[in-house]
């Protein structure tokens, strides 16, 4: 199966993706476009653009693979739900993400989401990641606390974009793990891929993409707990969950990859505590820090550790 258009020369779009969102008679967004691009299945005159501002001309002959799935939500509800800013201006906006809250609408959850509450809050957002994911540049998964970077205009995006593929925004995690981790630092480097036998979970796979995590123990807890300082080098999905699994050390509470129902622990374990990158229109460094998480802290003051111990856990407050 395949769809076939051609640009009419009446039209004054020039990039792909819009094109194609406003051609196409099914309800698709401009991010499922997008996939279909990365994914190859759309041709302009017989070549395989990857980009979705990709240039077209009046004439050009668009071809579309396979079905077309509409699958995005549409006519995103702005919701007044209250989040934490921890810092904001012109072009950017840090925000305190909460645990189990979703970062976009997807299927079974379109509302409820960081983007309906960013679109409750006045102030523009940035367009170019989709019409279902305003605004948003990378992700938390959705039981993960911590800082979360948004984009207020298309240039900001694409700057900050730039950073995160290029490696250059330093990240920090606190997680805590099970079991007694030795050495106390090190690397991991492992390949992340889809799990070939659960197809909605990653796993370490020879095939899989690279991914790098640097770690450093911070303290031993009673119950045979370690409290982490994880720093991924790269953004895999699920990267210090499965990193940490594969060491046998999972983080504590991850249902998924640990069975972490006998963790005495209220959820994941997994705040994202920092992040550190240069501004994308004024060019200065920025730190951002999101203090460790309520439900968190209260449960490492359970976990009582070693006086030194416990006087670092206090700094994460």
């Amino acid at each position: 199966m395949a769809t076939r258009l051609t640009v009419p020369p009446e039209t004054s779009e020039r990039r792909l993706d819009r094109y194609l969102a406003a051609a196409l008679t099914a309800d698709i967004s401009r991010s499922a476009i997008g996939r279909l691009i990365q994914d190859g299945r759309i041709s302009v005159n017989g070549e395989t653009p990857r980009k979705r501002g990709h240039a077209i001309e009046p004439g050009d002959e668009i071809t579309i693979t396979g079905e077309i799935a509409t699958g995005a939500p549409t006519g995103l509800s702005a919701e007044h739900s209250p989040l934490l800013v921890l810092h904001e201006d012109d072009d950017i906006l840090a925000i305190d993400k909460p645990p189990g809250i979703a970062v976009h609408p997807g299927p079974g959850h379109s509302t409820g989401t960081i983007v309906n509450a960013l679109l409750g809050r006045e102030g523009p957002l940035s367009t170019i990641g989709g019409d279902d994911r305003p605004g948003i540049v990378h992700r938390l998964d959705k039981d993960t606390s911590g800082v979360m970077l948004i984009a207020r205009n298309d240039a900001a995006h694409m700057a900050l974009s730039r950073q995160f593929q290029s490696r250059s925004v330093e990240k920090v995690y606190i997680a805590l793990l099970r079991g007694l981790v030795e050495p106390p630092t090190g690397v991991i480097e492992a390949s992340l891929g889809r799990d070939p036998r659960h197809r909605q979970r990653m796993a370490v796979v020879a095939s899989g993409r690279p991914a790098t995590t640097r770690y450093r123990a911070l303290a031993h807890l009673k119950g045979g707990y370690t409290l982490t300082e994880a720093r991924p080098q790269t953004g895999r999905p699920h990267q210090i969950r499965v990193h940490f699994a594969s060491l046998r050390h999972p983080v504590a509470g991850d249902a998924i990859y640990g069975r972490g129902s006998r963790d005495p622990v209220p959820r994941l374990f997994l705040h994202a505590l920092s992040l550190t990158f240069t501004h994308p229109v004024t060019g200065e460094t920025l730190e951002v820090r999101s203090p460790l998480a309520s439900d968190l802290s209260e449960c490492l003051a359970e976990l009582t550790a070693e006086a030194s111990d416990a006087r670092l856990v206090d700094s994460l407050g």
